[in-house]
């Protein structure tokens, strides 16, 4: 290859570089796997050793990905938080350690299995949590404080604590809650996340940290970046016991080795460990364990010479596709699904895989019969990677006739293939289990399977009926006894009392989430008023748009609500709003707080806002009328003064809505 080559297709591999790039830290979403994109990676490296002359300062392979996102307020890291070196071979292991014993001959070595989730940054001032932000480029990321105070193992307050630390973590969705998490999405008719990283992701940058909350997020702690001098430190496990002490989640595997063929055995160890861990890992990090050779090492501009990461490769399995299921979900949207002969993957059986629409069949080509490639994603979500034989020269055909019902199939929106007939059972089937949930009706023992064995058994047909429905029914329950028919019977009851909003919810209505569903209940106050809305009255609430709007006003023109609604109201349910709104005093007035408050949590003081008609918001501009703060404020104090926004105290604040 001439250099001129070399050049071009250099220039390319960079744009798609960045392109995936953006996606994947600052859009959280992905288009290719882990793998591709570091073979991308890897092409870009090849050519750089080979032509020395095209590097770069903006190169991928000099910087760290990422930016700092607008939404959020700029953090500029006092200490810069690199990426690492990545290794695909245990040749490039053995590189490392021969770079490493070039410096010390006496180098021990930390191995830990590498979360793949998002980097923070940590600050406690006096042990008490301060500040929280993304990694962004390395230098400067996003203050997500807000978000990450709702992660109940960040450590809030630490005992015996220096004067001032500041740690590195790294934030994940744990397995099991990224599982429950698409599918209430793929329930909901919702695009899916398609890992966990990207779920963590999006759910760290949400501007209301409510629902960062409910994604129940977590974190290992796997650096300390900054102390100040009370304790002396001098080795990483010893700063990971000192973490630990800290009251930290640190990576539950660290072992320390004095020879590279340990550490290779450690991490092939780790591998086949990884399907059995609670969390998502991408490889294994291997970093020198003395801080007197790290400092000898030192660092390149993007990433220590002391550290190198081992990335693992993808399992991939072939199978043969043996049928493809189609189901019908709660808003109607179609999803098909591949059958194909069990396959062992991350030390799990799999025999099932979405396959998301007719676009992504026509993509891969797919067929009954064909011969697949078949892989987890992240280890933990089965997917399709590609044909691998084909059986025909044809493409599988989602059928235009519903598989539930035998209605004609509509192409409504983007990819969506949606079943419109109201009375479809596995819709009605999904809509019940919807209405029971937590965030709805909340009726407390009515999970799936009861749902399932109910509408078998033709006890209900809609959510109407599960008001009517009997203790003698109840009984007939497979697994119920009477404790638990009594149970389901008074769990049905008390969810009658659920305020209006959750109600509105649990409709189910399309493109109405759940804080959509509270301004229509404040706007409309009861369901009369609701039903008898049009268009123009809802896109006057702020933050409704006319989509929202037109599926609200269409949802309650169907004969089959009119007839769930009258169910509803006989059985005494209650369509009434219960406002939390105490005052008017605070309209109009823009509110941030920050810093720990003497009393209030800020959750408390946030909806006292609210609830005396004002608005909370997250960040420090000029719109902002009042900053409340308390103890530790941190960088939207600072703002707040340099904008010349009023500051008040927890006292003045309470003395305004008394």
């Amino acid at each position: 290859m001439d250099l001129k080559t070399a050049q071009e297709k250099l220039n390319n591999l960079k744009q798609l570089v960045a392109y995936h790039s953006d996606l994947y830290y600052n859009q959280n979403r992905t288009e290719i796997s882990d793998y591709e994109y570091d073979m991308l990676m890897q092409d870009i490296k090849k050519i750089e050793m080979q032509f020395p002359q095209l590097i770069t300062e903006d190169s991928p392979t000099q910087t760290v990905q990422g930016i700092a996102n607008s939404t959020f307020e700029k953090v500029k890291h006092d200490v810069k938080m690199e990426s690492l070196l990545d290794a695909f071979s245990f040749d490039e292991i053995r590189d490392f350690d021969e770079r490493v014993q070039e410096v010390s001959s006496d180098a021990k070595y930390v191995v830990e299995a590498k979360i793949d989730g998002l980097s923070m940054s940590l600050e406690y001032v006096d042990g008490v949590f301060t500040r929280g932000s993304t990694r962004g480029d390395g230098v400067v990321g996003e203050d997500v404080t807000q978000n990450l105070a709702t992660i109940k193992s960040i450590p809030k307050k630490i005992k015996n604590a220096p004067k001032f630390l500041e740690v590195r973590g790294e934030v994940y969705m744990p397995k099991e809650v990224f599982l429950s998490l698409i599918k209430q999405q793929e329930e909901d008719g919702k695009k899916l996340f398609k890992n966990p990283r990207n779920a963590a992701a999006g759910s760290v940058r949400q501007k209301d940290s409510k629902i960062t909350a409910e994604r129940n997020l977590d974190i290992f702690v796997f650096n300390i970046q900054q102390i100040s001098d009370e304790y002396s430190i001098s080795s990483h496990k010893e700063s990971l016991d000192l973490l630990k002490k800290f009251g930290f989640n640190v990576s539950p595997r660290y072992n320390i080795f004095d020879n590279i063929d340990d550490v290779i055995k450690e991490i092939q160890n780790i591998g086949d460990l990884r399907g059995q861990f609670s969390f998502e890992i991408d490889g294994a990090v291997v970093k020198v364990d003395d801080f007197t050779i790290r400092n000898e090492m030192g660092s390149t501009n993007k990433y220590p010479r002391w550290a190198v990461a081992f990335k693992y490769p993808p399992e991939e399995k072939a199978t043969i596709l043996k049928d493809i299921e189609v189901s019908v979900g709660r808003t109607g949207v179609l999803t098909p699904t591949a059958i194909f002969d069990t396959v062992q993957l991350a030390g799990t059986s799999v025999q099932r895989a979405v396959l998301h629409n007719q676009d992504f069949i026509d993509e891969k080509q797919l067929d009954i019969g064909d011969e697949i490639l078949v892989r987890k994603a992240g280890d933990i979500i089965p997917e399709v990677v590609k044909v691998v034989k084909k059986n025909s020269d044809s493409i599988f055909k989602i059928p235009l006739i519903c598989p539930s019902c035998g209605s004609e199939i509509v192409k409504t929106d983007e990819s969506a293939l949606r079943c419109i007939n109201p009375e479809c059972p596995q819709q009605l089937t999904r809509n019940i289990i919807h209405f029971a949930s937590r965030g709805a009706m909340n009726i407390d023992g009515l999970g799936e399977s009861i749902v399932y064995q109910l509408a078998e058994k033709e006890l209900i047909k809609d959510v109407g009926d599960l008001y009517y429905l009997t203790y003698e029914q109840a009984i007939t329950l497979e697994g119920f006894k009477d404790k638990s028919a009594k149970n389901l019977i008074n769990a049905i009851e008390q969810s009658k009392k659920a305020n209006f909003d959750k109600l509105i919810f649990a409709f189910g209505i399309r493109n109405v989430g759940e804080k959509a569903a509270t301004l229509l209940a404040e706007k409309f106050k009861n369901l009369d008023n609701l039903i008898k809305a049009d268009i123009e009255s809802i896109i006057e609430i702020d933050g409704f748009g006319l989509t929202g709007a037109q599926s609200v006003v269409e949802y309650f023109k169907k004969d089959t609500v009119q007839i769930v609604i009258e169910k509803l109201v006989n059985a005494g349910v209650n369509t009434e709003y219960i406002s939390t709104h105490t005052s008017d005093v605070l309209s109009g007035k823009t509110f941030v707080v920050t810093g720990t408050l003497p009393s209030l949590s800020r959750d408390e003081a946030e909806k006292l806002i609210t609830d005396n008609g004002g608005k909370a918001s997250s960040s420090v501009s000029k719109k902002t009328s009042f900053v409340l703060a308390g103890e530790k404020a941190g960088s939207k104090l600072d703002k707040a003064n340099t904008l010349g926004i009023p500051v008040i105290t927890e006292k003045q604040f309470l003395e305004m809505i008394k």
